[in-house]
């Protein structure tokens, strides 16, 4: 078993860490809320670092799951960020969703102490954090990867590497640019299932059967149905997934159209104030153009 340490608490790292201490990991903690790392210590059994810098002491791996690129940079450098006091061949893992290039410039600045960098994004939601059914995306050398996927098995239902570091964050940029389609889709056919009188749900239920079936249907047509969107991805994320994306294709000189598109429906979801709300809320742009309560 390895001493790990983990860096952000939020609805993700919360869950992925208590797996790692009921793995038999030894594990530490850190959040910007004090209190929250305290909570979580008197939850699971491990302990907590007032700085990153404390947290890291001494440990073989340091994961990582925090809110963008700012944010990881704010963990991770500094006088009290994790590279101050991580021990050369210690194992960076960040889970976070962030660009290709803080990603690079983040794992040079390891490098130069000795430090590997594995990238390793998760998809699968909060649902998939607490079950630890997590699908992880890494990019990184070999070896380091290697050493870090036991680790992460913790909280994984399917791990995979994509090549040098910066891979699993181009990966997990597919994955968005999948989904932002896959829900917009979903809202409207489930829109068109219920302005047709029909049984929504059940058409759902039918459809997610054959050449139309996808997670998102399966998963989210209902409460889509149900006007319930106070679980899963909040859209102030999604639609910094997705800005990273667009700006990595137009650095490709790449054009994502359905990308770009489905990026403007969500500004106008925050803009009815749904910023909060998960992903599939998609549809209540459906329900405002139609005149109907959202």
């Amino acid at each position: 078993m390895a001493k790990v340490a983990f860096l952000g608490l939020g609805v993700m790292g919360y869950p992925m860490a208590g797996h790692l201490q009921a793995a038999g990991h030894e594990v530490t903690v850190y959040n910007r809320t004090t209190a929250k790392a305290e909570a979580w210590a008197a939850e699971h059994g491990g302990t907590h670092g007032v700085t990153p810098r404390e947290a890291v002491a001494g440990c073989d791996f340091v994961m990582a799951c925090v809110g963008n690129d700012d944010d990881l940079r704010s963990v991770v450098l500094g006088e009290d960020g994790a590279f101050a006091g991580m021990k050369p061949g210690a194992i960076f893992v960040d889970h976070t969703t962030v660009s290709a290039i803080v990603t690079r410039e983040l794992a040079d600045m390891g490098a130069e102490q000795g430090i590997a960098w594995v990238d390793a994004p998760v998809s699968g939601g909060q649902a998939g954090a607490e079950n630890g059914q997590l699908a992880i995306m890494c990019g990184g050398e070999d070896a380091p990867f290697a050493a870090a996927a036991p680790v992460m098995d913790a909280y994984a239902k399917a791990i995979e590497h994509f090549g040098p570091v910066g891979s699993g964050q181009l990966t997990k940029m597919v994955n968005q640019v999948c989904i932002a389609g896959l829900v917009q889709a979903v809202s409207e056919g489930m829109f068109f299932a219920m302005k047709a009188g029909l049984d929504a749900k059940k058409v759902a239920k039918l459809v997610s059967q054959g050449a139309g079936g996808s997670w998102q249907l399966a998963n989210r047509a209902d409460t889509m149905v149900d006007n319930h969107f106070t679980h899963g991805f909040a859209v102030d994320w999604m639609r910094k997934d997705l800005g990273i994306a667009l700006e990595q294709g137009k650095d490709m000189g790449l054009s994502l159209p359905v990308t770009a598109l489905v990026d403007q429906f969500y500004a106008e979801v925050q803009q009815l104030g749904g910023g909060r709300w998960d992903t599939s809320s998609l549809i209540q742009r459906f329900r405002k153009m139609n005149g109907e309560d959202i």
